[in-house]
């Protein structure tokens, strides 16, 4: 059965990641996201050894803004840690930022990587989405007029 690891950032992003939990039956499935106090039920729902978290990161106010390479530094080792703890066959991720480094150590190990743009990128891309559409094995876009800058991305429709 091929390892899959689901990986998101925390709010928006991370509930249309869980639209795909239908795939979590067909696969040996992991979930990694932001650990926040409201994705403490994950590790009830799927298993603590099934759920991983980093650190949450911002980069929006002058010290968050400071602070963001640090914890991208720090995310980027977790992730590194993560991949060889669990080895996926493939890497699915609706962004954020913090899901960059695990596409492309995953990318790096010819583990497939499959970024889904997310829902609320209507008008223009995501900078996750910029950065992984060159490496990502399957891109998908949520909207038709994603297409325009990404265009060899897969119309997927809506996750919702």
């Amino acid at each position: 059965m091929k390892r899959v690891l689901f990986l998101s950032s925390t709010g928006g992003h991370l509930t249309e990641l869980l639209q795909l939990s239908p795939l979590f039956e067909k696969y040996n499935f992991f979930i990694m996201t932001e650990n926040q106090k409201n994705n403490i039920f994950l590790k009830e729902k799927y298993g603590k050894d099934k759920v991983f978290f980093m650190i949450p990161g911002t980069y929006t106010g002058l010290l968050n803004k400071l602070k963001y390479p640090f914890i991208l530094l720090i995310n980027t080792i977790i992730s590194f840690c993560i991949f060889m703890k669990i080895r996926p066959d493939c890497v699915v991720t609706t962004g954020a930022h913090n899901s960059v480094p695990m596409c492309f150590i995953a990318h790096k190990a010819g583990c497939k990587v499959i970024f889904i743009e997310t829902f609320a990128a209507l008008e223009k891309p995501t900078k996750a989405g910029s950065m992984v559409y060159k490496i990502a094995d399957h891109f998908v876009v949520q909207w038709e007029n994603m297409k325009e800058f990404y265009p060899n991305a897969e119309f997927g429709g809506w996750i919702f």
